[in-house]
């Protein structure tokens, strides 16, 4: 797996070094271990469609990173993809939030055994992004796999800083979501930048990073209560 993680990642543009191919390959054994006691993600079996999917596929965010030194993923769920992000970026402060308090605990001790930049919060979007610390106070917020891009960005631009990006990673209908996501951007005071291609070496997942600038503040209601966003999207 290290050397599949080396090479791939090489051939995806984003330089890692032998020692932090081997904290993914920790990374992914002490995620096996804890999924046999609580349902994480999904671990394919197969260990190089484990380093496709998991931790390739998130390391696809490192190339649009440029100049961004603190970053939250919301709803990280097993640390994707936070966790590839803080191994390969370690001079990126990361914040790992998610509103299961066991997966936190298991995020933590990842991030202890691995000596990361980083730190794991519990807690929801709704709530975590009305607190004055975390507030239009990253560079960049992240989320894989957690909701229609309408209802993700309520989620995540509240945390990005004026001029700060978000980097939703999506599947092939990723520009259709972002159609339906026009009102929800012009009300959170954000603008799409680009979709990138997220290609995976190999394989022919139609992957793709959604780029949206922060061009002001979040207005003060947004994000909503608990649920309303699912309920009543933007």
């Amino acid at each position: 797996m290290r050397n599949r993680i080396l090479d791939s990642a090489r051939e995806m543009g984003v330089s890692l070094t032998i020692e932090q191919a081997e904290k993914m390959v920790k990374y992914h054994e002490m995620l096996v271990l804890a999924n046999k006691q609580m349902n994480l993600t999904r671990v394919p079996d197969d260990i190089n469609e484990a380093a496709d999917r998991n931790y390739l596929d998130s390391l696809n965010a490192v190339r649009h990173l440029k100049g961004v030194s603190t970053l939250i993923d919301v709803g990280t769920g097993a640390g994707l993809p936070g966790i590839p992000i803080a191994i390969a970026c370690p001079h990126i402060k990361v914040t790992l939030l998610d509103a299961l308090q066991k997966r936190v605990g298991f995020l933590q001790s990842v991030i202890d055994a691995l000596d990361l930049n980083a730190e794991a919060v519990h807690g929801r979007a709704e709530d975590a992004a009305k607190l004055p610390e975390f507030r239009d106070a990253f560079d960049a917020a992240t989320a894989r796999a957690v909701a229609e891009m309408n209802v993700l960005s309520e989620w995540l631009l509240p945390f990005v800083k004026p001029e700060g990006r978000m980097l939703a990673l999506k599947g092939p209908g990723a520009e259709e979501e972002l159609e339906r996501a026009e009102n929800a951007l012009k009300q959170l005071n954000a603008e799409k930048t680009a979709v990138h291609p997220a290609p995976v070496p190999g394989r022919d997942w139609e992957h793709k990073i959604v780029e949206i600038r922060k061009i002001a503040p979040t207005p003060e209601r947004f994000p909503r209560r608990a649920g309303v966003a699912e309920k009543k999207p933007l």
